[in-house]
């Protein structure tokens, strides 16, 4: 029962989350850059609150305002509202850290500190700057590409959590996360080309060859992304980043492999 109503639980709130995400990103530009701003900054939030309850001291305001910032910065860049030279701003603002370090008497590791700050940087706010980079691929916004890649990650998942249940026997990576295993990954593999044919047919932004290449690139570094949020949980010592999703935990653990995917597919976006 307990295990029914979990699903039932976790179900009901994806299928609010998506209708959330989907919904903003059809709707226009600005619906879609609140949405996923919103989600950035609490992502980011979460980030540092989990750090921050290890007893480190990573400033965590000045870490989710310039991690916000670059957000903003980067969609007015890629939609050709700002010159891409204002990107130079960041590296000034950013190196504050350091000072606020230099005076701060009651922190006896600064630069481990230093590090996680950055971390939050790297791993949380620049991933989401870049979906800014993916809806104005063509030069303007257009929402079919990350919308494409929302199907295929939640496809994939969708596929290596029914098939982890029903086939799993061989663990993937039992270490960081006990409950992976290679049926589940096959399955998911299996879920995302399957819908990156079928998104294909449908859709203008890429052609076929591409849909199924960002779906292999998908099912590698989403996997590797639930994986390292699963090493940074354990690192922690928590079971999951938040509370705030019903039946899903935090925002960490929702958009985990979105967060390591995207970095991937812009590179494979402006390569190929």
């Amino acid at each position: 029962m307990s295990k029914f109503t979990d699903l039932y639980q976790r179900i009901i709130s994806a299928a609010a989350g998506a209708a959330i995400i989907i919904s903003s990103l059809i709707i226009g530009e600005w619906s879609y850059f609140i949405v996923f701003f919103t989600i950035s900054l609490l992502a980011q939030w979460e980030f540092y609150r989990l750090i921050k309850l290890q007893s480190y001291l990573p400033i965590r305001l000045l870490g989710v305002t310039i991690g916000s910032a670059l957000f903003v910065l980067s969609f007015f860049v890629s939609r050709g509202t700002l010159d891409p030279k204002y990107y130079f701003a960041i590296f000034p603002v950013a190196s504050l850290i350091f000072l606020v370090k230099l005076y701060k008497k009651n922190d006896n590791t600064p630069f481990l500190n230093i590090a996680l700050f950055y971390l939050g940087l790297t791993y949380v706010a620049l991933p989401f700057a870049l979906m800014n980079v993916v809806v104005h691929y063509h030069g303007w916004y257009s929402y079919e590409i990350l919308l494409g890649l929302m199907f295929i990650i939640w496809g994939s998942d969708t596929g290596a959590y029914f098939a982890g249940i029903r086939f799993g026997k061989r663990k993937l990576f039992e270490r960081h996360s006990p409950k992976k295993s290679w049926e589940g990954s096959i399955g998911g593999a299996v879920t995302a080309v399957i819908f990156s044919i079928i998104i294909s047919r449908y859709s203008t932004g890429l052609e076929m060859w591409q849909w199924v290449s960002v779906a292999f690139i998908v099912v590698i570094t989403g996997t590797y992304g639930d994986l390292v949020e699963s090493m940074f949980k354990r690192t922690m010592q928590i079971k999951d980043s938040g509370t705030s999703i019903p039946g899903h935990g935090g925002f960490l653990d929702r958009f985990d492999s979105l967060i390591l995917s995207v970095p991937f597919i812009v590179v494979f976006l402006k390569l190929f």
